[in-house]
């Protein structure tokens, strides 16, 4: 009699693919900066991430970030999971005064929640950084602020930064914008995340 044949192992469950965070907008509905994000984490998906974004509506519903507090509310606890979760990081945020807005800070701070993680912060995390400004001043000022934010939250700014001036670019609803050179590099950004995300996990 023929012996029956081991029953097959069970399928391991699938791996989650890497995921990237993109941070970023303004308060008031979706903004150029909310779009050029967009674009960025579209060119990281196709790299084959995960993304999840948060935008000016998302970072709205932050309370002031306060240190003593002892709760944090499901939209901080959200955020804060997603960004211990996270392969990759992507910052936006336009250029207020010559440096970043007061929501994407808020979003930033909230980020000590994790100083006693065994990966505190941003720490060797890629991070893409772009800045959107009218006028070519304030980007140049807000990028310089992202990657002294980044490097105080021990992250690693990717090489290339996009500084776009909103007075010459033009964002549409479908993905696009009015300059092709902007659109690849913001989607250089994407892919840049995702080159770089293996060497932090290894």
């Amino acid at each position: 009699m023929a012996a029956e044949p081991n029953p097959a192992p069970p399928a391991a469950p699938p791996v989650a693919a890497p995921l990237v965070v993109g941070i970023g907008g303004t308060i008031g509905g979706v903004s150029s900066t909310e779009r050029a994000l967009r674009i960025a984490l579209d060119a990281a998906e196709r790299e084959g991430f995960r993304t999840r974004m948060f935008g000016g509506a998302d970072m709205a519903r932050l309370p002031l970030y306060d240190p003593k507090a002892t709760t944090r509310t499901p939209d901080e606890q959200a955020f804060v999971a997603a960004v211990r979760a996270a392969s990759a990081v992507i910052i936006a945020s336009p250029g207020y005064h010559g440096s970043i807005s007061g929501v994407v800070k808020n979003a930033l701070d909230l980020l000590e929640e994790t100083a006693r993680d065994e990966r505190p912060y941003l720490a060797d995390l890629p991070v893409g950084l772009i800045a959107t400004a009218y006028g070519w001043q304030a980007t140049g000022s807000t990028i310089a602020a992202l990657r002294s934010i980044v490097h105080a939250l021990r992250g690693w700014p990717t090489p290339f930064a996009a500084a776009i001036n909103t007075q010459i670019t033009k964002f549409d609803d479908e993905g696009g914008a009015s300059d092709p050179a902007v659109v690849d590099q913001l989607r250089l950004i994407g892919r840049q995340v995702c080159r770089f995300a293996p060497l932090a996990a290894g």
